[in-house]
């Protein structure tokens, strides 16, 4: 999403700056546009004990601080829960910048811990406006910060369409995809327990996972297990997302909890039938069920083994689903995205004193 708004912003003629934690000599996984100045800070290190912890975190608010010092932004825009704490902390008795912060999960459903938890709900009400992307996500914190909040969903890009991909491009073969971080909360392991409880009915699909993460070990494990190393396949991270949506034949997303989930997104947008577990923030404003996609219980693995079921088996609701799915193209769209945004930011550079009625959540 950085990437994605630093270079519309770019494109718009703003000078954008991204700072990002780590060192840089890995570059970025997602392509930035040319105009936007990357600048790493080098920020992650690994803490043996709390003193260390502790000695860490202020360092890396000193370098925060220095580098807002040295960049004199006219906003600041911070991502994630404990970016947005160091942020308003490294901030705090600068010459006021007006300052979006943004919550890119479910915070009700993701614990960050009992220190970050405590700092975020003393930080947070320094914040000009918090994003969120669900009203579910914005109602975690207190009436002052809600009093702040917009709600702001990702835009949903075009990718590569499914027109002109000919049936049978896998041979006789179908594939059921996902993608995401190989962890827990992103509920691989229960779409390995849904697509084994199928696999002896559907011989003629397989299931590809695209991530890569802690929880490899514990999968390609069960897999083994479960004798389905030929039909379950955990190729790894992808930059390719178009290329793999369009080997596919239905998207699962099988998320314990979500954001905006991005790779559902970008599944509909290509035209993929799509299931997903009803998480509380995130898929049920992207599918429309019954119109372009289903809905499941969350974490119901029998109930997504139903669904699953019932569009492998039927190649016309696969079709009749992936004709409708593209509309989250003109739903989600880059340019409506960006109003919200810059109403945010118009929001969040009046006087403090201003700003007492809670933000339209549209």
């Amino acid at each position: 999403m950085a990437a994605h708004l630093s270079a519309a912003w770019a494109e718009r003629g703003r000078a954008v700056t991204l700072l990002t934690t780590d060192d840089g000599r890995e570059g970025s996984f997602f392509e930035l546009h040319p105009a936007v100045r990357h600048r790493p800070l080098g920020l992650r290190s690994v803490s043996r004990h709390p003193l260390q912890a502790l000695t860490s975190n202020f360092r890396r608010l000193g370098i925060l601080r220095r580098a807002f010092q040295v960049e004199h932004p006219d906003f600041i825009i911070s991502f994630l829960d404990s970016n947005n704490v160091m942020c308003l902390l490294a901030t705090r008795g600068l010459p006021r910048v007006p300052t979006v912060i943004s919550e890119r999960t479910d915070p009700s459903a993701r614990s960050i811990g009992f220190a970050w938890e405590f700092l975020r709900r003393w930080t947070y009400p320094w914040a000009d406006c918090l994003v969120t992307q669900s009203a579910h996500a914005l109602g975690y914190f207190s009436p002052e910060v809600q009093a702040r909040g917009r709600v702001i969903p990702n835009p949903v890009l075009p990718l590569a369409r499914m027109e002109g991909r000919s049936p049978g491009t896998r041979g006789p073969r179908r594939l059921v995809t996902t993608l995401g971080r190989l962890n827990r909360v992103k509920g691989h392991d229960l779409l390995v327990e849904a697509f084994a409880s199928l696999a002896p009915e559907f011989p003629d699909w397989d299931l590809a996972i695209h991530g890569e993460g802690s929880e490899r070990p514990a999968l390609e494990a069960r897999i083994r297990a479960l004798g389905l190393t030929s039909r379950i396949q955990l190729p790894g991270a992808t930059t390719q997302v178009a290329a793999r949506l369009q080997e596919a034949d239905l998207f699962v997303l099988p998320s314990r909890t979500e954001g905006f989930p991005n790779a559902l997104a970008e599944a509909m947008a290509c035209g993929l039938p799509v299931v997903s577990f009803d998480c509380r923030s995130g898929p049920s404003e992207l599918i429309r069920p019954g119109v372009d996609g289903v809905l499941v219980p969350p974490e119901d693995v029998p109930g997504l083994a139903r669904a699953m079921a019932g569009l492998m088996g039927d190649p016309a609701e696969r079709a009749r689903l992936s004709v409708q799915a593209p509309e989250v193209l003109n739903r989600f769209s880059l340019n409506r995205v960006l109003e919200l945004w810059e109403s945010a930011l118009q929001f969040a550079s009046q006087p403090h004193r201003e700003r007492t009625i809670p933000c339209s959540q549209d």
